[in-house]
């Protein structure tokens, strides 16, 4: 099965009228990731629109806990007895959206169900990939029955639904191999063009560090194959931007490296169009909404040819992936003299928030009269 094809009658209808979405998401503020900032800037984006998006998360529940190893992540405890009367607090919304595969997003999938309440998901994060490298990490022999588990795990919980809402073609190949059978919107991801863009001026940041700069941000975590980053041969500078459980022990690894810790707005923005270089080590990404905002601020970008990476790197001026080698992939990639106005433009053609808030209305109306 390919992409549902969208009636342009029901799209149409959508958009003429102001419209309510509930979505429920174990991944919401405090956390600072590539779901909540998702569903932020289509809040905003609808809102000026004349939509209303709700969301709700763990900190609606008094009972969470730290996931292990994460633990600014909280997860909501036992969550379906008062999930089930914010929900009906919400009795009008007019779609209802559940981002994540977590508790909330279980036990908002059971409610559903109960009272025969359409509703899409969507396939954010690649959990079996992720349970895998940990798996690996302490017992090796079960990481591969780990990831099938996960995946019929993860098959039955979409496969209720309306409709998954998916970034990728590289990751619609992946759940139709794996049989998901539910219908597939494709809704991509943008970037703050007002926010990132390419560098004008001298470049302030980094000034510790010998050019060319190669810069990573994100979770500082086993998934993101940061490692790979750390220890290629470079002849510039390595920065890493972000937070997690992994900081500690790679700074103490990697002394050449600088560690800037988290940053956000104005100041992220910053960092991005200083560096140089931008480098996405992961191969467990369903997307890599950092990979767009590079793009944005002027940078070229090294990766591997995986999910993710290589649905968004598909000219040589935004940059270059490889197989097993990252660090021919910086290379090539920074070989590449100017392309800065082009990669933005590119990202304005393609990756804009308006964009991606049309297709993600587009994808609700259409699952809404399966």
């Amino acid at each position: 099965m390919s992409m549902v094809a969208f009636d342009k009658n029901i799209v149409t209808a959508m958009h003429n009228k102001n419209i309510k979405i509930l979505v429920i998401s174990d991944a919401w503020h405090p956390q600072v990731n590539g779901v909540v900032r998702t569903y932020e800037h289509l809040s905003t984006v609808l809102a000026a629109d004349g939509h209303r998006m709700d969301v709700i998360g763990p900190a609606d529940f008094p009972r969470r806990i730290g996931l292990p190893g994460y633990s600014e992540i909280e997860l909501a405890l036992f969550p379906y007895r008062r999930l089930r009367t914010l929900m009906a607090s919400h009795q009008d919304a007019d779609h209802i959206h559940i981002a994540t595969e977590g508790p909330l997003g279980k036990a908002a999938r059971r409610y559903c169900l109960r009272r025969g309440r359409r509703f899409t998901t969507a396939y954010h994060t690649h959990f079996p990939d992720y349970l895998a490298r940990r798996v690996q990490k302490y017992l090796p022999p079960l990481a591969a029955p780990a990831r099938h588990i996960a995946i019929a795990a993860l098959r039955r919980f979409h496969n209720a639904s309306n409709g998954i809402i998916i970034a990728t073609q590289s990751l619609e190949d992946a759940l139709r191999a794996w049989d998901f059978k539910a219908p597939l919107y494709r809704v991509s991801r943008g970037a703050d063009l007002a926010l990132f863009r390419p560098a004008t001026g001298d470049k302030k940041h980094y000034a510790d560090l010998p050019r060319p700069v190669a810069l990573y941000v994100g979770r500082i975590a086993i998934e993101k194959n940061l490692e790979d980053f750390l220890a290629m041969e470079w002849p510039g500078g390595k920065a890493v931007i972000g937070d997690g459980p992994d900081k500690a022990m790679l700074e103490s690894r990697f002394p050449d490296a600088r560690f800037y810790g988290t940053k956000k707005g104005d100041e992220l923005a910053a960092y991005f169009r200083d560096a140089d270089l931008f480098v996405f080590p992961s191969r467990t990404d369903t997307f890599g909404m950092v990979i767009v905002e590079a793009l944005a601020s002027g940078l070229p970008v090294a990766g591997y040819q995986v999910m993710g990476p290589k649905d968004i790197i598909t000219l040589p001026v935004l940059g270059a992936l490889h197989d097993s080698d990252l660090a021919q992939a910086a290379r090539l990639a920074i070989s590449h003299d100017g392309g800065a106005a082009e990669r933005h433009d590119h990202v304005r053609t393609h990756y804009t928030w308006p964009v991606v808030a049309r297709h993600f209305l587009d994808a609700l109306a259409q699952a809404e009269h399966r």
